[in-house]
């Protein structure tokens, strides 16, 4: 399938495609995710394995590994006989998903102010550009995203690979939430708040990281949570 053919698709933009070589489970998923969070996905559209399948150019087992993922992050539901659905969480499951994460990511971010590297922390600072750029371009899906992948990134620094499994099926989900009720992609998770947090994590200052994130979860659950 031509990157001409996928740019006609209601659903997802245009694969850079590689000679040769179909897009993998990584290529496909942030796609379809940002096309999820920018509700560009309505029940008549080809949301089934076969209509993706040929949408991306990848057999029917790629696309489930896809959905699978999805899935496990609670962002679809999946049954049996049925197309996949987008998730639609209330306002006391909203409220639950951010009590859960602020108990747990005070401890990531204690964490990696304890394991952090140069790397690491130079990493973390590309993912806020990249997240910048997305809410100043007006690209509210992957800004979104991006938003939710900081915070998994710095799960992933903290070295406590249950504490991140966690994290993992609460962050998209959130991110789903946000989509749903947040209008202005510059109102729901502000990079300069993230930057914060990372400056203070590199400084190993975990009194104020912890401040900052707590600061950080509260203003999001009061957006999200005023507008139910």
């Amino acid at each position: 399938m031509s990157a001409h053919a996928l740019q006609r698709d209601p659903i997802v933009p245009a694969l850079r495609l590689v000679a040769g070589k179909k897009p993998s489970v990584n290529d496909i998923y942030p796609r379809l995710f940002d096309a999820i969070l920018e509700q560009r996905i309505a029940p008549s559209s080809r949301f089934t394995e076969e209509g993706l399948g040929e949408t991306f150019g990848v057999s029917r087992s790629v696309i489930r590994r896809v959905l699978a993922k999805l899935s496990h992050q609670q962002v679809i539901i999946l049954r049996p006989n049925q197309r996949a659905r987008v998730a639609a969480p209330d306002a006391q499951q909203a409220r639950q998903i951010l009590e859960a994460r602020r108990m747990t990511e005070i401890t990531v971010v204690q964490l990696a102010c304890a394991h952090a590297t140069p790397a690491q922390i130079h990493q973390l600072r590309e993912l806020i550009a990249r997240e910048r750029e997305c809410i100043e371009g007006d690209q509210r899906g992957p800004a979104i995203r991006l938003s939710g992948e900081f915070h998994l990134q710095l799960a992933a620094i903290a070295g406590n690979g249950p504490l991140a499994q966690f994290l993992n099926s609460l962050v998209p989900l959130t991110s789903l939430i946000i989509a749903q009720y947040e209008r202005q992609a510059c109102t729901y998770c502000a990079w300069q708040e993230h930057r914060a947090i990372v400056d203070a994590v590199e400084q190993r200052d975990s009194n104020t990281a912890v401040a900052l994130m707590t600061r950080h979860l509260d203003h999001l659950e009061t957006k999200l949570l005023n507008r139910h």
